[in-house]
Order: structure tokens, then sequence, then C-alpha cells
């Protein structure tokens, strides 16, 4: 197929406000929309059609052995960013009676990119946020607050990673934006339904009544305002301004009233960790990132201190196992820590961890001063899949060769001026840098799950919503599922209600605000959002309908939650569930007018 060079005399770029089909023009894209970048063609350039290119689903309606030359022809075929081509994969790597094992074998690897998400959240990146945190002397009058919270400032940011990165990843694209809508209005159905009835199932409670009105309220607005959105088809520049400065005002909002309220009851602050469990996230009950089988606890270590060889340092530090705890664990636990224990280890070795808990704050000299060399590397290999880590320099000297002779430099110098036992006075600019380098990860594992969610979808002929309601929400829900179910069997069910409202509007707020603000160019400042069918429209509806569900009923039952509320709340979300499933097959549909 002949290039197109863009803005050239033969075949100019349509001047604002002109139409393009009038000029007998259609961007190669995968929408009507013209975006900076699109090639501009005759029409009828491709594949014989005077419009715009076949959309890629439509791959599965020609015969097996064109399958190949359509994905490689069309441009709805091609995915953004990324490291692997999956499209291409299914389609031309695997002959097509191999395509179960193909879709097998993506379907593995999904499930694995969702435990990168997670191991990369829980034990790198919400640790840095804590210390940078701490670090800013936020640990008192921010964090201490709104931990009850569960994630209104840092902790939400944590909690939230993955869920946010995704829909920024989707959000890039207009070909996948429905994966975002849909993961975001999915995921808040889901934690609002199936894990808050989960934990009135579990221990029946008394919800907190002001911060519970208080959430709900909040949600429901960011809800409606979504909603609007999606009626006009468009987010303009001050629209997703409104959403991160509605998620400021919440958090502004719940840090004035826990003043207020404590301040009318005449109680000061509590110390930190005062009313904080005694409660692992994880199945490793707190193993730090940056702690392992050297760091057995008081009772294992040695009477008198003697100085480790950096040798010894490094290779405990990089030990991902606890040898101990493998000893005392079922079987189960076991197989999930072998299937992490390379995630963890490629993790140890590219993302610092500073733990303001620990006497030495976690310094790891020599892996500190490796972290020196490979976080910049990974920074500059991950973001745009590589793209600018392989530029060169007056084509000569490639970047990524700059950051390893500086980053060389930097660490041979930080070896020589600290020691093994004492961390420097810098130390705490490790936490920006394990911070950093933790957010590429996230985001690269993001971009490889949007792009495997999407190739699904065209596999099995479905909607990005459909997908994103179910699976990608699923993913991303199931680390606060957990987490919120052992916080109300441990006696903290209130914690856990909290939680459930207060974390999600973290991603429905920031999740559309950054990821359609990111979208935007100088040159586009609007970002369409048309929905693509009715999915859609049912997914906002049951979300709204479910907050105003347990916003009248809760507060009819004098916010006395018990295990009916709870079988109330499941019973929804399964009927919701069948509705999006009818409504994705087209047995539920609008009637022609």
């Amino acid at each position: 197929m002949p290039r197109v060079k863009r803005g050239s005399a033969l075949h100019p770029r349509p001047a604002p406000g002109s139409s393009w089909q009038g000029q007998g023009l259609h961007p190669v894209g995968a929408t009507g929309l013209w975006m900076p970048g699109w090639t501009w063609a005759p029409a009828g350039a491709l594949f014989g059609t005077p419009r715009s290119a076949p959309q890629c689903w439509e791959v599965r309606k020609h015969n097996s052995s064109e399958w190949c030359r359509f994905v490689r022809s069309n441009p709805d075929c091609r995915l953004e960013g990324g490291f692997l081509d999956y499209l291409e994969g299914v389609f031309c790597v695997f002959p097509p009676r191999l395509l179960p094992l193909a879709v097998t074998l993506y379907a593995l690897w999904l499930l694995y990119l969702f435990i990168i998400l997670s191991v990369t959240a829980e034990k790198f990146f919400c640790p840095n946020l804590s210390a940078i945190s701490t670090n800013l002397k936020l640990s008192h009058n921010v964090f201490s607050l709104t931990f009850p919270l569960h994630g209104v400032t840092f902790l939400a940011f944590g909690n939230g990673a993955p869920d946010v990165f995704s829909a920024v990843v989707a959000f890039s694209n207009p070909r996948t934006a429905g994966l975002a809508i849909g993961a975001i209005f999915g995921a808040g159905v889901f934690v609002t339904t199936v894990v808050a009835g989960g934990i009135a199932l579990v221990k029946p409670f008394t919800a907190a009544s002001r911060p519970f009105l208080r959430d709900v309220i909040f949600y429901m607005v960011a809800v409606f305002l979504t909603f609007v959105v999606l009626y006009f088809g468009r987010i303009t520049l001050g629209e997703a301004l409104g959403y991160l400065g509605l998620y400021v005002f919440y958090v502004f909002t719940v840090v004035l009233c826990t003043w207020i309220h404590r301040r009318q009851r005449g109680e000061g602050l509590p110390p930190p960790g005062h009313w904080e469990p005694e409660m692992p996230t994880d199945a490793e009950e707190q193993e730090s990132s940056g702690t392992n089988s050297g760091d057995y606890g008081e009772e294992y270590r040695p009477l008198l201190p003697s100085r480790e060889t950096s040798l010894r340092i490094l290779r405990a530090a990089l030990s991902p196992l606890d040898y101990l705890k493998w000893r005392r664990k079922p079987w189960y636990w076991r197989l999930f820590k072998v299937l992490k224990v390379p995630v963890e280890l490629v993790l140890l070795l590219t993302v610092p961890v500073v733990d303001p808990d620990k006497d030495d704050l976690n310094w790891k000299r020599p892996l500190n001063c490796l972290h020196v060399l490979t976080s910049p590397l990974l920074c500059i290999l991950t973001l745009k899949s590589g793209a600018y880590g392989l530029y060169q320099i007056q084509g000569v000297f490639p970047v990524w060769g700059l950051v390893t002779l500086v980053g060389s430099i930097l660490a041979i110098i930080i070896f020589i001026t600290t020691s093994n036992e004492e961390p420097p006075k810098y130390h705490c600019v490790f936490a920006f840098l394990g911070f950093l380098a933790s957010a590429m990860w996230i985001n690269a594992a993001a971009t490889e799950l949007v792009n495997i969610l999407r190739t699904l979808g065209v596999v099995f002929q479905l909607s990005n919503t459909v997908l994103g309601l179910t699976l990608l929400a699923w993913g991303n829900s199931i680390g606060d599922t957990f987490s919120d179910l052992t916080m109300a069997r441990q006696g903290y069910p209130r914690m856990a209600f909290s939680a459930c409202f207060g974390g999600i509007i973290f991603n429905i707020l920031v999740g559309v605000g950054l990821g359609c603000l990111l979208q935007m160019t100088s040159s586009q400042l609007v970002v369409k959002l048309e929905p693509d069918s009715l999915l859609v429209w049912i997914l906002a509806g049951a979300l709204g309908l479910s907050l105003v569900f347990s916003f009248v009923s809760v507060t009819a039952q004098c916010f006395q939650l018990g295990k009916a509320y709870g079988v109330c709340l499941i019973l929804y979300y399964l009927a919701f569930l069948c509705v999006a499933l009818l409504t994705e097959f087209r047995v539920i549909r609008l009637s022609a007018s």
C-alpha cells in the first residue's frame, strides 16, 4: 500500500471546520474523527471502501486464510504502545486450527499481568508513597486522618494505581476508551454490591453514618457527571479539570469533617497506628519487598552485631523468599509464591524501596547503588515502549547508553562515599526514584493488559465495554476484595465498608479526569466519548441505582447492616451481570423507531 505524505499538496490536511468527506478524503483511523498524527488518503484507497476501513473485529467474518493479511493491512488493528503485537500474534503466528491454544496462552498471560500489577502496587508503589508522605510531613495530618476511609490521598493512589493506570492507558486511544468506561463503572458496581454485600454477610455491623453519607453523595455526583459527559458524547478541558477538582474538594471535605468531628469531641489526633489493625493486605503478612530471608525478627538476630560483606547483603536483598515462612505455609500459598518470585526478583533489581518503619530505612548499599543504574534504564526503556530509550543523539550515541554511563558513574560515587551500616542523608531520594520506577512498571503492565483485552475482544467479537466491566474490573478489584473481607473478618467491618465507597471515588474522578487530560493535545482539547452500545447506559444506570439503593436502605435501617442487606446487593449484581451479557449478545436491544 503506498504511503501518503501528510500535509502534502496532493493530500492536504483539511482546514478546521471543513468536511473531509467533501474533499474525497477519509482518515486512516478507528473512528470518523480527525486526530493529530493521522494519515489522510483518498477515499476508497483502503479495502475498496469509499468511506472508512472496516473495523478490526470483522476479521472473523473472513476466511481463515485471509486473517493475517486483514490484520496487517487494516489500520484499526494496530495496537497503540506495548511491546508485543497480540493481534498479529494470534492471527499470523498461530495457524487458525491453533486459535484455542493462542487464546489460552493469552488468558494465562493476562492473569500473570494482574499478578504483576498487584505485586508492584502493594510491595513497591505503596511503600514508597508512604515514605514520600513521611518525608513531606504528611503522615500525621493527612495520612492518619484519612486511613480509616481507605484511600483519600496517598493510600488511595497506591491501592487504585492499577485501576487508574489501566484507565489512563485505555483513554489514550479512542478505540479502547470503552475499556476504561467499562472498567471504572464495572468496578464501581462490583465493589459497591459484591464487596459491600460480602462484608455485611461476613460480619453484620453498624456503619459510620456521616462518612458513609458523605462518600455516597460524592460518588453519586461523580457518576452523574460521567453520565452527563456520556450523554453529550465529549469531555472538554474544563470538564476534565473538573473531575480532578472535585476529588481535591472531596479530600478537603474529608480532612475538614474529621477535624471538626474530633474537635467537637474534644479529642486530639490519635497517635499513628493507634487504631490501625494488624492486618496484612497479602498472605505474606507484611513482608517488606526490601526484606527477605535475612530478616527473621528480633529472636533470630545474633547477640553480637557483625559486619556483613557487600556481596552477602546483595544476595540477601535479592532473595524474595523467606525460608522460615516457606516451611510453615500451605501448598497453595507456596504455588502462588512460586508464580510471584520472578516478578519480585525483577522488581527488586529495578525498584528501590524506602521503609520509614525500619531503623536503617531499608538501606541496602550494594542494591541501592545498582538501583541508580537500573531504575533510570527501566524508565526510558518502558516509556513509549522504549522509543525514547532507543533514540540516538546526533544519530550516533543512543539515549540508553548515555543513561547507563551517567548511572554507572553515580553508582560508583555513592558506593564509595557511603557505608553498609548507615543510610546517607539523601536516602529519601530513593523513595522518589522507587515511586517513578514502580509507576513505569504499572504503566507498562497496564498497556499490555489493555492490548490483550482488545485482542480477546476481536477474537470473541465482544465490545470493549463488556470486557472492561468483566475481566478488567474483576482483575483490578480482586485485591481490594480480599483485603476488605479480611478486614471485616478481623473485626474492622466499618473500615472495610468505608473502603468500598471511599476508595473507588479516586478511581472514577482521577481515572477519567487524568486519562482524558493526558489524551488532550494543544490542537485537540475535546475528547470524544461516544457510547458504542446500549450497554454503556445500562452500566451507568446500574451503578447509579446501586448507590441510590444503598443510600436509601442503609439510612432506612438506621445504619444497622445485616445479612439481608448483603444478600440483596449480591443478587442485584448477578441480575445486572445477566442483563449486561444479554445486552452484549443482542438478546436485549432497543427496537428500531
